[in-house]
C-alpha cells in the first residue's frame, strides 16, 4: 500500500476539515498516482472532498466507526482489519491511502512507499502527518528538484519503507 499526503515543514496536513494547500501541480500529481486505483479514507476526509462526493475512476474506500454509515460509490469499513481483507483481491501498489490523520497513523506501518509533497513553510494546523523522517524503517528513494507555486516552494518526495507489516491474509501478489 502506498500513502500520499502534503505536507509543511511541521507535517501540518489540514486546518479545521481543509487541505492546508492547493497546489495546481501537486492536485496533478495526486490524481495521477491515483487514476484507476484504490483510495482509502477516513470520513472527515471524505466529507472535504469536493461536493462530498467519491472521486472519480477510483475505487473508493472510507474507515469510519459508524456502523451505519453508508456512502455513495464508496465501500465503508469499521475496523482496519475489515479494511485489509477488503483490499486483498488489490494489488498493494494500487492502493492509496489519502487521509487524514487517524488513518494514516493506523495504516502507515502496511505501506510501501510514501507519496509527500513537502510545502517549505510552516502552516498552522489541526491535523497532521507522521513524522515519517524520524522513523528508523523509512527512508527517502528519490527527490524532484524545488518547485514553486506562488510564494510556496515545494518539493515531490518518495519514502520507501524497508519493514512492512504484512496483514494476515496478504494482497494479491503482482504476478497473478
Amino acid at each position: 500500500m502506498n500513502l500520499i499526503a502534503a505536507v509543511s515543514n511541521n507535517w501540518g496536513i489540514g486546518l479545521r476539515g481543509e487541505l492546508l494547500f492547493s497546489i495546481p501541480e501537486d492536485m496533478r500529481h495526486f490524481k495521477t498516482l491515483t487514476q484507476n486505483k484504490v483510495v482509502v479514507m477516513g470520513h472527515s476526509t471524505f466529507k472535504s472532498l469536493p461536493n462530498s462526493k467519491a472521486l472519480k475512476n477510483r475505487v473508493n474506500i472510507v474507515l469510519s466507526h459508524n456502523i451505519n454509515l453508508q456512502i455513495d460509490n464508496a465501500m465503508v469499513y469499521n475496523s482496519v482489519e475489515q479494511l485489509l481483507s477488503a483490499v486483498s483481491g488489490f494489488s498493494s501498489e494500487d492502493i492509496f491511502i489519502i487521509g487524514g490523520q487517524a488513518v494514516y497513523e493506523q495504516l502507515i506501518n502496511y505501506c510501501e512507499f510514501a507519496y509527500i509533497t513537502k510545502v517549505n513553510t510552516r502552516q498552522d494546523a489541526d491535523r497532521y502527518f507522521p513524522k515519517i523522517e524520524e522513523m528508523s524503517n523509512w527512508k527517502i528513494q528519490c527527490r524532484s528538484s524545488e518547485k514553486s507555486y506562488n510564494d510556496l516552494t515545494y518539493t515531490f518526495v518518495t519514502y520507501i519503507n524497508d519493514n512492512v507489516l504484512k496483514p494476515a491474509n496478504s494482497f494479491k501478489s503482482d504476478q497473478s
